[in-house]
């Protein structure tokens, strides 16, 4: 360590990838197209060390993301509500969620998306990455920002009919009028994807990008992939040479739907233009000089709500009469909510950039709102933390229907929630737009 008023980092990375015939979100693995990983950064900044993590899995719920954020803050010495953990959501991947799954076995059912003694070790395998890793930190002499568009990825998953309500959700792969997905609008997204560096002068030490997507080309075959993104991500990094992290943005609503025809094929077209993308990025990257007193770091607790059709005594019928997780899931989601449970929201400052960080399945309309509530600054976000929560929507876009509001676990209240906080991480309690003004926008199609 150097003295106190200087700016360090420590990169890990570990192999996230299960077994052959171990469970995964959709079945089980049956052979390996792409490795999963985890993979971050520490920070050392004047005070506590911050921990910026992602992994190539569907998702860390409930009390494996507390256990993830307790262990890699026992490893860098710091508290859990400086890490910031994510998935980047793939679907061919695990996810790990111990609530769900013991409540399920009381009631003898067997529902597991994860070995979870793999997901266990793969955990203590990363902290101790983490223990490792701080023990020869980089000193970081300047910070870098840049931008670069994705063309033809990001699509907005509700397509709204000519009465202004959803007349058609576009899935991974468009669902099953791709003519019709691939023609409709492209409707609310953010094209923009965001980078972060760290640098020493002239040498890159690490990469952080952010882009808002659901990642899947096509899954439910049981072949492990991180998709598009990961590939993306890995062979930037490749040609590069700089270490690179890469966190999902606000994608509750966001798919590669109308540019995605669901063939083995077009997982690489979608991961050269995500690529492309990082590239105009790495390339318009403007370093700014910074030292371990410009990071900040602050939290906003919050108590989300639960949707109002959420009864506990119906949900725990469900879980004896339906053999499967989402009773499951909606229960232990509801009895956090009821033992008054508080989410930790996150805002990263560094120089003229802001990075928030989200749990759930955000919709994009709350990245886009912040953005336009501090033009003045590069605002990134990353969503897919705590997955307890699962789709978060606007309060106008509730009314509209669709898939994710069908089964959102949280109530139309949930903006009026969240978009304090964001405005309070970036000073803008005077700004008036909210993520609902962004809904407001999607066009509409003659269906």
């Amino acid at each position: 360590m150097v003295d106190g008023s200087s700016l360090q980092l420590a990169t890990f990375a570990v192999d996230a990838t299960p077994a052959v015939g171990d469970p995964i979100a959709y079945g089980t693995v049956d052979g390996v197209d792409d490795p999963l990983s985890c993979r971050g950064v520490v920070l050392f900044p004047t005070g506590q060390p911050i921990v910026l993590a992602a992994i190539d899995w569907i998702g860390n719920y409930n009390g494996a993301h507390k256990a993830w954020q307790s262990a890699l803050a026992d490893a860098a010495g710091t508290s859990p509500e400086r890490v910031a953990m994510h998935a980047v959501h793939q679907h061919e991947a695990p996810g790990f969620d111990p609530d769900t799954e013991t409540l399920l076995l009381g009631h003898g059912i067997e529902h597991h998306r994860v070995d979870a003694a793999f997901a266990r070790e793969t955990i203590r395998r990363a902290a101790a990455a983490v223990g490792d890793a701080i023990t020869d930190p980089e000193p970081v002499s300047h910070v870098g920002i840049g931008s670069g568009e994705v063309t033809q990825v990001a699509s907005n998953r509700q397509v709204l009919g000519e009465d202004g309500t959803c007349c058609y959700v576009r899935y991974t792969s468009g669902g099953q009028d791709f003519e019709f997905a691939s023609s409709a609008p492209e409707g609310v997204i953010d094209p923009v994807l965001r980078t972060l560096s760290f640098w020493r002068e002239d040498e890159a030490l690490a990469a952080l990008t952010y882009y808002a997507t659901h990642p899947q080309s096509y899954y439910r075959n049981g072949l492990v992939s991180c998709d598009f993104p990961g590939i993306a991500r890995n062979r930037h990094q490749a040609e590069t040479g700089v270490f690179h992290v890469h966190f999902n943005g606000a994608a509750g609503n966001v798919t590669a739907g109308k540019y995605n025809d669901g063939s083995e094929e077009n997982r690489l077209v979608l991961a050269q233009r995500l690529m492309d993308g990082m590239a105009d990025a790495w390339e318009n990257t403007e370093r700014q000089p910074v030292d371990g007193g410009d990071v900040r770091w602050e939290v906003e607790r919050v108590a989300i709500p639960p949707a109002p059709n959420l009864n506990t005594a119906e949900l725990i019928e469900g879980c004896i009469d339906n053999p499967d997780e989402p009773p499951a899931r909606k229960l232990i989601w509801k009895r956090r909510c009821d033992l008054g449970d508080l989410i930790p929201l996150t805002c990263l400052h560094v120089n003229d950039a802001s990075v928030i960080h989200m749990p759930g399945e955000l919709f994009v309309e709350y990245q886009l709102a912040a953005q336009r509530m501090q033009p003045d600054r590069t605002v990134m976000m990353a969503a897919y933390g705590d997955g307890g929560p699962g789709y978060m929507g606007t309060r106008a876009a509730y009314p509209l229907g669709g898939y994710e509001i069908n089964v959102s676990k949280v109530s139309p209240k949930v903006e009026d929630v969240l978009t304090p906080p964001i405005r309070r991480f970036l000073d803008a309690e005077d700004a008036t737009v909210t993520p609902s003004d962004i809904t407001a926008e999607k066009p509409r199609t003659d269906r």
